[in-house]
């Protein structure tokens, strides 16, 4: 599977917070590095957290060039990619994540070099300002820097058409200068649901095969809405006594509190990172997406591709990746009782839930396969280099 020849090369050098394994960012970035390298894009990736453990192996591998720029504050990383941009002369500097769009976009533009940036995410907005955790004045804050360094961006990109039109009033640029592109995964990374491999997933679990299981995969945030889904657990229980809850994910700013709901709702496990959620996923009865707000939305769209029933929260960016209530049980955020009843449904209307999927997995094939998705981005650069792709 490749792309059209006669694409010209491009050198890019994509700038990110880090290259940890647990964040969807990086994830999507080493998912599509070995498309674009085939595709004739040079690619050079500079992360400024350190990272140990983290995707160097793999981006290697699928032939970028990794640096680490870990130097001392703001300043000095300002500094640090700056000389990489002229030591290594990109055609374009790709940044994506705050830290990297803010630092990296400065660098870029003081070198003579033209930037681009990703969107993945509709920041700022009504629900940031009053999130668990997160300082109001901090947020308008960060986001006069944002929209300030962006003036000098040459085009975005961004993952859903809802973080194209938030983002461009919130970053006060224009709509005609943002792409929207989402991500992708490859269809055979992925596999799909046979009785061998829930099986083998389930033995490993030690979970019986007849057991009703519900699985969400997310970082312990409070963007996730992993509270509202536990919050529901026990209306869940009450009808489906023997069902279990799986939390996949790295734990974060929520992770207390949500440890002190599940104490309360009992068949729940917490499963930390995992590098397998595409086999556990195929071991699953239902797959939740709780969020308060999202992007895209990588892990619906995986369930999509894996072929596993899907209950999310109707949020914007969510409704735009999974398209409808065909696709997926669509429900209001923040609201347990109505989460409880879907899943519910869902467990116990196992041939309705077998339509949905069907059709999940058939619009998966259609929108979001890498290789549909890094052509895309291809043509994103070309674009944005003022070339014509061919």
């Amino acid at each position: 599977m490749g792309f059209p020849r006669g694409v010209a090369a491009v050198h890019v050098l994509y700038v990110i917070d880090s290259v940890s394994r647990v964040g969807g960012a990086e994830q999507g970035l080493v998912a599509m590095a070995p498309q674009l390298v085939r595709a004739g894009v040079r690619l050079d990736v500079a992360y400024l957290k350190e990272s140990p453990g983290g995707f160097q192996p793999e981006l290697t591998a699928a032939g970028a060039t990794v640096f680490g720029v870990h130097r001392p504050g703001r300043a000095g990383r300002v500094a640090g990619l700056r000389a990489l941009v002229r030591e290594r002369r990109p055609e374009l500097v790709h940044t994506t994540l705050y830290e990297s769009d803010v630092l990296g976009r400065a660098a870029a533009l003081s070198a003579g070099t033209p930037v681009v940036s990703s969107l993945v995410n509709s920041s700022y907005g009504p629900e940031h300002l009053h999130a668990r955790g997160l300082n109001p004045w901090k947020v308008r804050a960060a986001q006069a820097v944002d929209a300030v360094t962006a003036q000098g961006t040459r085009r975005f990109h961004a993952l859903t058409e809802h973080v194209a039109q938030a983002m461009a009033g919130r970053l006060r640029v224009s709509r005609d200068r943002i792409d929207v592109v989402p991500r992708g995964r490859d269809p055979e990374l992925l596999g799909s649901v046979t009785a061998e491999r829930r099986a083998a997933v389930r033995a490993a679990l030690e979970l019986p095969e007849d057991v009703p299981v519900v699985l969400a995969a997310a970082r312990q945030q409070y963007q996730k809405g992993l509270d509202v889904l536990l919050e529901a657990w026990p209306a869940v229980r009450r009808h489906t006594p023997e069902a279990v809850l799986l939390l996949a994910g790295s734990e974060g700013a929520e992770t207390p509190r949500l440890r002190r709901l599940a104490q309360e709702c009992g068949q729940v496990r917490f499963l930390g990172a995992r590098g397998d959620v595409f086999d556990l996923m195929a071991a699953a009865d239902v797959f939740a997406v709780p969020s308060r707000w999202e992007g895209l939305g990588s892990a619906a769209m995986e369930a999509m591709g894996v072929g596993v029933p899907l209950v999310c929260s109707d949020v914007p960016a969510l409704r735009e990746t999974v398209g409808s209530e065909d696709y997926a049980t669509l429900v209001p955020p923040e609201r347990p009782a109505e989460l409880a009843a879907a899943l519910i449904d869902a467990l116990e209307d196992a041939a309705a839930a077998a339509v949905r999927v069907k059709a999940a997995r058939a619009r998966f094939l259609t929108c979001f396969t890498l290789h549909h998705v890094s052509g895309r981005m291809v043509e994103f650069y070309e674009r944005s280099l003022r070339r014509s792709p061919s």
